[in-house]
């Protein structure tokens, strides 16, 4: 049964999407059908082919009630001559491959194809702030990577961090980014639309109408009249940030008192809710709110604009 969520007091449908996919049609071990396979056993709703540099026949494929999104992954090369990592989704299945083209030219192609571009793994590439704020018209960056991480570089918080300060206000998404077995389930995106088609989640995902995570669940997520509050799964850490040093974290039961033989012994009390109020003379132009469960799995909002939603009203 699909999850709801009420999403900014709009009652949608949460569906689970991994949006960063390789198979053997690129460098994957496991051929797409199989993928497919193995995703759908494991309750997903959406997932996007995007095999490096070419695209599969997802109209072939039997997708099992599963919505397969036609992409490619593109390498056009980037800022400081670094080659780039983008994401390219809804892309015609017969999309000529952009990579050879200067890379605002190669964004610009999927947009005109109808496609959307996502950043992967910026810290993995070696991109900083400064590099990303050259790259025009993408619709969200790779907060966590799970093929990333055997280099110790799979989540992408303090860039994302740097570049919402600096005015590029994206959201973020979670991948597998599947080549092998152990990169399969870790991270994924969920997506709040009205129903599982590819116009609904694609617009769904231009809004930024999704959330992140490894773990948690959100059930609630609400910013009106300067309060900001959430429900969620029970959780360990409810950290609502902004620009430079400013954030809150909820406050478990007890929490100045707790009992350090307990903590040690991983039985800290949980929350599943937040409230707190942001203030209106802080200076923030964005706050986000980030969720850590009890094994230490992330989840993370889409960051809210207060330059262009103020107090949320």
């Amino acid at each position: 049964m699909t999850a709801k969520i009420d999403f900014f007091g709009e009652e949608l449908n949460s569906y689970k999407a991994n949006l960063h996919t390789h198979s053997t049609t690129s460098d994957g071990s496991y051929p797409i059908q199989e993928v497919v396979n193995l995703y759908r056993a494991e309750g997903y709703d959406i997932l996007a082919a995007t095999d490096h540099r070419i695209t599969n026949k997802v109209s072939e494929i039997d997708a099992g009630g599963l919505l397969l999104i036609s992409g490619m992954e593109i390498h056009p090369v980037g800022p400081r001559g670094i080659l780039l990592h983008l994401v390219a989704l809804n892309v015609p299945e017969d999309f000529e491959n952009p990579s050879d083209l200067p890379y605002q030219e190669a964004i610009d192609r999927v947009i005109e194809a109808g496609g959307k571009c996502i950043l992967a793994h910026p810290y993995w590439s070696g991109f900083n702030s400064n590099d990303i704020m050259q790259l025009k018209n993408l619709i969200a960056i790779e907060v966590y990577n799970t093929s990333t991480r055997y280099i110790g570089k799979a989540y992408n918080m303090a860039i994302w961090d740097n570049i919402l300060q600096l005015g590029y206000q994206l959201p973020a998404i979670a991948v597998d980014d599947t080549h092998r077995t152990p990169d399969f389930f870790r991270g994924w995106t969920m997506i709040c639309a009205r129903e599982n088609t590819a116009a609904a989640i694609m617009e769904a995902l231009q809004k930024g109408s999704f959330y992140a995570s490894q773990g948690p669940v959100i059930r609630r997520i609400d910013f009106k009249d300067h309060i900001f509050s959430i429900e969620c799964s029970p959780c360990q850490e409810l950290i609502v940030m902004g620009d430079c040093s400013f954030g809150q974290c909820g406050i478990v039961p007890d929490f100045e008192t707790a009992d350090i033989k307990k903590l040690k012994k991983g039985e800290a009390k949980e929350m599943a809710s937040y409230t707190v109020e942001i203030p209106d003379n802080a200076g923030l132009t964005y706050i986000r709110c980030q969720l850590k469960d009890r094994a230490g799995n992330y989840a993370w909002s889409a960051p809210i604009n207060l330059k262009r939603d103020g107090s949320g009203e």
